[in-house]
């Protein structure tokens, strides 16, 4: 049998296609809209004068996460007839399916507890769990950190970046550590063997070399200082530099210092004491070598 394909009217196929499948061209305009919307939203923050860096950056994360949200709420929206007629025939795949993203779903739990306690947010210095640096990227899965180097002290990024799940956010313990962006409570300790050095003739000379380091930031530690107290509501130590001279069972003298300083001159400071610890300490010996001699 012939069939006269002259005869099919392209328009009623079109349209009739389109009628069955009236998900397909609402899909394709949400999701335009929705990346025309997410451009130049983003592009209205980036070019704004008076923002400042970090707070467009958490401008830019929130947008992000909002945006991808309404994407997927309206595509359930758009599907939920479809979505609906296949419901009770996969109810056991759920199942299977939950027990399968256990992770993924307690990635999106700790998002939901993240957005609810606001733990930190783009730009802090956090530690979550055994994980450590600034948050750089935050959204529904995971946080992303770049690694600033707080054991070793140098309060340097490394260069390395973290992403850390979000269910780590209820299996760990998380600690914001934004105050010390700025701010640090820097301690070092020299040791050296025990000798005819008295340390504490050394003291209130180092304590003066401290005083005349820190001497051009003392009054903005003395008001960050109580900035911190009263927003973490405790007591911290003071911005005054303070020496402690301890000994050890292995028979070391020990000789500590604790300042409060910016986080970026830590390091400087405590290279310099550091150096005048050991020109005092090696002229305290030579004159006592030279008096027993």
């Amino acid at each position: 049998m012939n069939f006269d394909f002259s005869q099919l009217n392209m328009s009623d196929l079109n349209w009739t296609f389109l009628s069955t499948n009236s998900e397909l061209p609402y899909t394709l305009v949400w999701v335009v809209a929705i990346l025309v919307l997410r451009r130049y939203t983003k592009r209205l923050v980036r070019i704004h004068p008076r923002l400042e860096h970090d707070i467009k950056r958490q401008r830019l994360n929130a947008i992000d996460n909002f945006l991808n949200l309404l994407m997927v709420v309206g595509l359930i929206i758009i599907w939920s007839t479809e979505l609906q007629n296949i419901a009770i025939s996969i109810a056991a795949f759920i199942v299977a399916l939950i027990i399968a993203l256990k992770e993924f779903i307690q990635c999106i739990v700790g998002a939901f507890y993240k957005a609810s306690a606001r733990p930190y947010q783009v730009g802090d210095w956090v530690k979550i769990g055994q994980y450590e640096g600034e948050v750089t990227d935050s959204d529904w899965l995971s946080t992303t950190l770049f690694e600033v180097d707080l054991i070793g002290r140098s309060y340097a990024y490394t260069g390395r970046t973290t992403v850390v799940p979000n269910s780590q956010l209820l299996t760990s313990a998380v600690q914001n550590l934004n105050y010390m962006r700025r701010y640090i409570e820097h301690s070092f300790s020299i040791s050296r063997h025990t000798d005819d050095v008295n340390l504490f003739e050394i003291k209130d000379e180092i304590l003066e070399r401290l005083r005349e380091y820190s001497e051009h930031f003392h009054e903005v530690a003395i008001r960050y200082n109580s900035l911190i107290e009263k927003r973490l509501d405790i007591k911290i130590s003071g911005p005054e530099p303070r020496v402690r001279i301890t000994t050890t069972s292995e028979g070391f003298n020990v000789f500590t210092v604790s300042l409060f300083c910016p986080t970026e001159e830590a390091v400087e400071i405590e290279q310099k004491v550091t150096e005048d610890f050991m020109h005092l300490w090696f002229k305290k010996r030579n004159i006592r070598q030279l008096e027993q001699g």
